[in-house]
């Protein structure tokens, strides 16, 4: 009796045991493994110096959006960001900066651009003058966050949003930089 009863309790700790191997298996993939690859965005580190490259357009608009995971503001515009870049790929050119500390360079940020779909090229900025990276940005920026800035092709600030964006505000000014679309 008491062998029936151990051997039954052997089979539901061996069956519960595989089910949760199985489950954390599908629930959290393995460095390397190509799902991995797309769950976490490659985040660039940068200083001042190589932010000013960055700010150049290349042939096309480029729209710099800078912000950081424990900025409220920055996480709630960032789903239209998202969609905006979606809607203008290809036509505009879209860089996010996270502000971040460098220590979520590999966690909080990836993670959450991950959680946001985000396929805009990601950097954070680390530099110990951050005064003279804002200064590069835009004479109107103070600092604080989000801080959007659309370059026309030229490099010139063609738009900048101090705070949460107007999606509707922001697509009419990546409109008026894109050559008018001839009808077919």
């Amino acid at each position: 009796m008491v062998i029936k009863f151990i051997t039954k309790s052997a089979i539901v700790a061996a069956v519960g045991i595989a089910l949760c191997l199985v489950c954390s298996a599908q629930t959290s993939p393995k460095a390397g493994d190509p799902q991995s690859k797309t769950a976490m965005p490659k985040v660039t580190q940068i200083d001042a110096e190589s932010l000013k490259p960055l700010l150049r357009p290349n042939g096309k608009p480029l729209l710099v959006n800078f912000w950081a995971t424990w900025c409220d503001p920055c996480r709630e515009e960032f789903p239209d960001l998202v969609k905006i870049s979606d809607e203008f790929k290809g036509k505009v050119d879209f860089i996010t900066v996270s502000l971040d500390e460098l220590a979520s360079i590999n966690t909080d940020v990836p993670k959450f651009l991950s959680e946001m779909k985000s396929k805009m090229p990601a950097y954070l900025l680390h530099t110990p003058d951050e005064s003279a990276a804002i200064s590069m940005v835009s004479k109107n920026w103070t600092g604080n966050l989000p801080m959007t800035v659309l370059f026309d092709t030229t490099g010139a600030i063609s738009y900048e949003r101090n705070g949460k964006i107007r999606p509707d505000v922001l697509r009419e000014n990546i409109n008026k930089l894109l050559p008018l679309e001839k009808p077919k």
